[in-house]
């Protein structure tokens, strides 16, 4: 900046030239120099205000535009990793379709140490493990020593061993409150609950997070702080579920079975109320999954593995009726029409053979099921076209996974390419690889006058509408009264419960090997049913993993002799408790003498 001088030479010595007064000048430049500051000053500040104007105006700005997207958008609750942060853990219950507590939640707490407080560390830790003979000396040794100032003992204890690690009395154990979650039913409906882990841990409350089951498919509605006092209603029932596994428990081991699994289900809503697979787990306690160590085990070995809904099998002849249903209702064949099923019968370069290389000769399309035989169901099958079957399973819902709220689904397999060979055999049960939940569906629609179902485990009320319709009510009449005889004079003889008349499929599919082909003596046994036959109300399902029992001087492998008598004794228990009253037959008069007064 350039200085004007105040008294400049040039004015002065004119100035005195004229006799005027130098001072004036002077005077006159200071107050020109002055109004010039006070000008800049002015300006300066104005453009300090502006630009702080600006800072409070963009300030509130983004507040307000923060406050209303908040406003707008869903509860979400605050997480955080430092361990000295309040984890809010809030998770809610679960309920069967009573309001009987499935899952919960419970007050316990956590250990953990700060060792440059401890003053006898050894003394401790041989306390510690004795409480705790989980803990690995070693580890704990390591974490307890050096110059660590926090370390995890136990992240979750019983009241008991807070008691017990609450009198080793050293000041460097500290206890820090949580909740856990907690299963009062153990085992029962383990693989539909699945379970769940910590997730964010602080030392006095831990995320609570879904790992499977409902538990995982409903992690966000479960955790949402806006709906921690409206518990999850499930349409499961607790006595069904419980009376299920008992009876499928005792019998897969009478059946010498290595695994099984049922689906009970409502025939019109879907609702899904008992799923069992056994082997189980203890949510409480959840095992650890297969890795990629254990390459000797299939994943099926798995006490985690969902047969009734990761579990994919050829389902055998209990897939006949399905053939049976679609012939009578685009009119190809009635109850009675007859049908030759004398052999051979070839289909491209394959024989088609029936169950113990039997000929049952010329049978009407009722008989075709009471003897379940393959060449008949076939020739239907050539009758209906491939392209119509697919049609009418796609409907029915076997070309997708079952549509449960679960993460574990099974993909049904499919032929490549679907053949005149594939179209016989998935007639009757074999090319097509599906779950026991789908095949509950597939066996609903029949139940339910010919409507598809879609099946859930959420509780629904009595609004819920009809699915799309799959076959005439004609049809699904006639299947009804198929199963029904299956029952009463063909291979599920044993299937038949007093004061409750079932109406079921057999289905007997030889296990296929992982190298290619079928092993000759492993077996996967279905019984596909349906209750009260002459109004169904539900469908259930029973499937046996590799079942084997002596039976009149032979083994037997056959669902009719190891699924049959079971899915029997699970409807004799659980009907009751499904308020279904048993038809009291009328006693015989044979015996009664009528005499005149």
């Amino acid at each position: 900046m350039i200085r004007t001088p105040l008294r400049p030479l040039a004015r002065i010595l004119k100035a005195r030239e004229s006799g005027e007064n130098p001072d004036a000048i002077e005077r006159d430049n200071k107050r020109k120099r002055h109004e010039e500051m006070r000008d800049q000053s002015r300006r300066r500040a104005e453009g300090s205000l502006v630009v702080l104007g600006l800072f409070f105006l963009t300030a509130f700005g983004a507040v307000g535009g923060r406050m209303a997207t908040l406003s707008a958008s869903d509860v979400a609750e605050p997480r955080s990793s430092a361990m000295n942060v309040q984890i809010r853990s809030n998770r809610a219950d679960i309920l069967d379709r009573r309001g009987r507590i499935l899952a919960t939640n419970h007050d316990t707490y956590s250990l953990y140490a700060h060792p440059h407080q401890m003053i006898d560390k050894d003394g401790t830790i041989a306390k510690l493990l004795e409480i705790f003979p989980d803990l690995n000396e070693q580890k704990l040794r390591k974490e307890l020593g050096g110059n660590r100032k926090f370390a995890w003992v136990k992240k979750r204890l019983s009241p008991e061993q807070k008691q017990a690690a609450h009198d080793i009395g050293d000041p460097g154990l500290l206890f820090g409150p949580r909740e856990m979650r907690l299963y009062p039913n153990g085992a029962i409906a383990a693989h539909i609950l699945g379970g769940t882990r910590f997730g964010e841990q602080g030392v006095s409350s831990a995320e609570v997070l879904g790992v499977a089951g409902v538990e995982k498919f409903f992690d966000d509605r479960l955790r949402d702080p806006a709906k921690a006092n409206e518990p999850l209603e499930l349409s499961l029932d607790l006595t069904v579920q419980a009376a299920s596994e008992e009876v499928l428990f005792n019998g897969m081991k009478i059946m010498n079975a290595k695994g099984a699994s049922s689906v009970l289900m409502d025939a019109k809503t879907g609702e899904v109320i008992s799923v069992v697979s056994l082997p189980d787990f203890d949510p409480n306690n959840r095992p650890r999954p297969l890795t990629v160590a254990d390459k000797d085990k299939d994943q099926s070995d798995s006490p985690l593995f969902n047969r009734a809904l990761q579990g994919v099998y050829e389902l055998g002849s209990t897939f006949k009726i399905f053939t049976a249903a679609q012939a009578v209702d685009l009119g190809i064949a009635d109850a009675d029409t007859i049908i030759d099923t004398k052999g051979p019968m070839r289909v491209g370069r394959r024989s088609i053979g029936e169950f113990e290389n039997k000929n049952y000769g010329k049978l009407s399309v009722s008989d075709i099921m009471v003897k379940s035989s393959n060449r008949g169901t076939g020739r239907l099958a050539l009758e209906i076209g491939a392209e119509r079957q697919q049609e009418f399973l796609k409907s029915l819902g076997f070309f997708e996974a079952a549509p449960v709220e679960t993460v574990e689904r099974g993909t049904p397999l499919l032929p490549p390419k679907w053949t005149e060979l594939s179209t016989v055999t998935i007639s009757y049960g074999h090319g097509l690889s599906t779950s026991p939940m789908q095949l509950a569906a597939g066996y609903a629609a029949i139940a339910n006058g010919g409507t598809a179902v879609t099946p859930t485990l959420l509780k629904q009320d009595s609004t819920v509408p009809l699915g799309p319709r799959v076959m005439s009510p004609e049809a699904a009449r006639e299947a009804q009264k198929m199963l029904r005889a299956v029952v009463t004079d063909g291979t599920a003889s044993f299937g038949d419960v007093p004061g409750y008349s079932v109406a079921g499929k057999t289905g007997t599919a030889d296990k296929p090997k992982p190298t290619g082909g079928y092993y000759e003596d492993r077996v996967i046994a279905t019984f596909a049913t349906m209750f009260p036959s002459h109004d169904p109300k539900y469908v259930l399902i029973v499937t046996l993993d590799e079942p084997e029992i002596m039976g009149l001087g032979r083994m037997r492998r056959s669902a009719g002799w190891t699924a049959v008598p079971v899915t029997a004794e699970m409807i004799r228990r659980v009907a009751p408790l499904l308020d279904l009253r048993p038809t009291v037959e009328p006693a015989s008069l044979a015996r009664v003498t009528l005499t005149s007064q």
